[in-house]
Parts: structure tokens; sequence; C-alpha cells
């Protein structure tokens, strides 16, 4: 059980105080504004070093406050105890963000993975089934990112690569292209390897629990890579270069790269057609929430270990029997984090090792 305590300084509108977690199961409950969502926000920054809801640090400090403060104590399952410790100071060009683990001060984001898995359930998920191709490929991404610390480099590297190719395209540098597509090339294939893999696994995975939760057979993800050799095979480096010259023209005269996994397709199908377009709302959403479940096995079965769940209200728009097929399906977890909405019968949730606090104005109070 990893959170014994979590003592946020002004973080959003939050107060001061160490709230104690000790519980396998904790629930906030409240009206919409209270803080319910901050306090799993409070949670995800400690184990991620960065917000779910803001890409702005500067957003979390309180209004009128030039810094805060996240102070965690933790334990694993093993009864290893760690703090982590996280300060955000605003100044006046820029923020400042320190963060230590065990008093050791972190110099990389990546250093705080595998130390206290999240997966986050909220209603922005809706976007991996109805959202852009870039939301898509982030879900892929970030669950191969909970653990697998390889990944986060070589995306770092193709971005970088991407990024300095498209300058080369735009200002008509085109002598650097030839050392640039190298570059593309070699991070590129790597990502394309672990996305194909991740969703093979994805697929033995998500289908099954789809079909528990709404009696639909047959859903699946594919991937659609932006190289590729055919509908199964992933090319080899030889034919990727030919792919990546084809379109050495036209992207000359567009100035950004045309071909790569920065342009790689995920859909949802069924029976060979795509889901997606035909599905009603709630099946769109479940898609969204089963996602969020199959990402949690998939963690574990990376890792074997057992992730902490975060739900943010994403059970009110499901009637009481789906409600009741989705938490009976929710995958081992170490810990669960919920947040309902005053009225929500989290009765029929609950157990002996359930906590729950109700949330008003940013103070909390165990009931």
């Amino acid at each position: 059980m990893p959170f014994l305590s979590l003592n946020p300084v002004n973080f959003r509108n939050l107060k001061n105080e160490t709230i104690d977690l000790l519980a396998r199961e904790v629930y906030f409950t409240g009206e919409n504004g209270q803080g319910k969502s901050n306090l799993l926000e409070a949670l995800y920054y400690s184990a991620y070093g960065a917000s779910f809801r803001t890409r702005a640090d500067s957003e979390i400090i309180r209004n009128s406050e030039s810094a805060c403060a996240l102070h965690t104590l933790y334990r694993e399952e093993n009864g290893s105890t760690h703090t982590t410790s996280i300060k955000i100071i605003r100044n006046a060009n820029k923020i400042d963000k320190k963060i230590e683990k065990d008093g050791k001060i972190l110099h990389d984001r990546k250093e705080l993975i595998n130390t206290m898995p999240c997966v986050l359930y909220n209603h922005d998920d809706l976007d991996f089934a109805v959202g852009s191709p870039e939301r898509r490929r982030f879900f892929i991404d970030q669950s191969l990112s909970m653990y697998d610390v390889l990944y986060i480099d070589v995306m770092r590297r193709y971005k970088r690569v991407l990024k300095n190719r498209n300058l080369s395209l735009k200002n008509k540098a085109f002598d650097l292209i030839d050392t640039y597509d190298a570059q593309l090339v070699q991070n590129g294939i790597e990502i394309q390897k672990k996305r194909n893999d991740a969703v093979f696994s994805f697929n033995q995975i998500f289908g099954r629990l789809y079909e528990e939760v709404t009696g639909i057979d047959g859903v699946s993800i594919r991937y659609c890579p932006s190289w590729k050799k055919n509908a199964e095979v992933l090319p080899s480096p030889s034919e990727v270069y030919d792919i990546v010259h084809s379109h050495r023209e036209a992207e000359r005269v567009m100035g950004t790269t045309l071909t790569g996994p920065h342009r790689d397709r995920i859909v949802f199908v069924r029976k060979g057609s795509a889901f997606v377009p035909t599905a009603s709302t709630g099946q769109r959403r479940l898609l969204a929430l089963i996602l969020r479940t199959a990402q949690a096995v998939f963690y574990t079965h990376a890792t074997s270990k057992k992730p902490v769940l975060l739900m943010d209200d994403v059970l009110l728009e499901l009637d009481p029997e789906k409600r009741r097929r989705v938490t009976t399906l929710l995958p081992d977890y170490d810990q669960l984090f919920c947040t309902f909405l005053p009225g929500e019968p989290y009765e029929h949730y609950k157990t002996d090792a359930t906590r729950v606090y109700s949330i008003e104005k940013g103070n909390w109070k165990q009931i």
C-alpha cells in the first residue's frame, strides 16, 4: 500500500495539512469545484512530477502565492518506505521545480518511473475513442512509458530529430536531411516495434473486457504505422529508407516531415470495420474506461506490480448495471482512489477497507 500521507502546501485550493491515506480504498465525495480532483491531481503529481490537468506548473500554485509543495510518504508492497518532495517556485520570468526522492534530488522526471505507478481514469479519456490520432498515440506511448525508461529515451530522441528535420525543411537546408533521416529511421523503427508489440498485448486483454461489460464481441485495436510493408509486417530498415525518400520532394514543398511514428494511427475495429463511427455515446465512453482497465492489466503483466487507480467521476454517465460491471472488472490494484458527487450510492461499492472523506472548499473530513 503506497500512500501513507500526503501534505500539500499552497497546492491549488487544498488546505495546508496532512491527509492520512492509509487505506486500500479511499473515496472523496463533495460538490463540484470543492477540491476532489485536486487531491487526485496531487497524488498523480507525486507519482509523475507532472499534472494531468495542465502542462503549466504555475497554474497549480494557489492564487497570490509564490510557491507550492507536495510532501508524500508512501510504502511499497515489500514494506519499503519512501518519501517524495516536490517544490515549485514562481519567479518573475520562469518556474523553478525541484523533485526529491528519499532526500536525493532528481534531475529527470523519468527517475520517478515505477516508484508509484498510477492509472488515471477521467473524462478526457473519451479522446482516446473519438479524439485525434495524436491522442490515441499518446495513450499507447503513456502505457509504455509507465515502466519502460528506454522507451522514454527513444521517444525524446525521435522528437528532437523530427524537430530539427522540420526546421531544415522549413529553412530549405536540404543538405542536412540525409543525416537526420538516418536518426529518424533508427529511432522510428524502435518506436514502431514497441508500439506494435504493445497493441498486440492490449488485444489479449481489451476485447474480452469490452465484451464482458457491453456484450459486444470482436472489438479490437488496430495499429496502422505510417511506415508499413503490409497490414501484418513492419518494414525493414532499407524499406523504411525507401518510404522516407519517396516523400522527399513533397516534404520540400510542404516544409514538414510527412511520414514516421508521429503520423501513426490507432483505430478500433469490429469484424474488419471501424467501430467508433457507428458506436453509441455510451459504447464510446465504455471504450475509454475499459482502455484504462486494460492499461492497468498491461502494466501488471509487464512488471508484476499492481498499480494505484485514480478514478475521477468517471462512473457518472453509466447506468447502475454498467457501473456494477465496470467496478467488478477493475484490475487488481494496490490502492484505489475515487471521487463522487453527493448522492452517489458508493455504499454499493465500498468495503470494510474503504475510507471516505467529505471535501468542501479544499478541506476534508473523514465520514
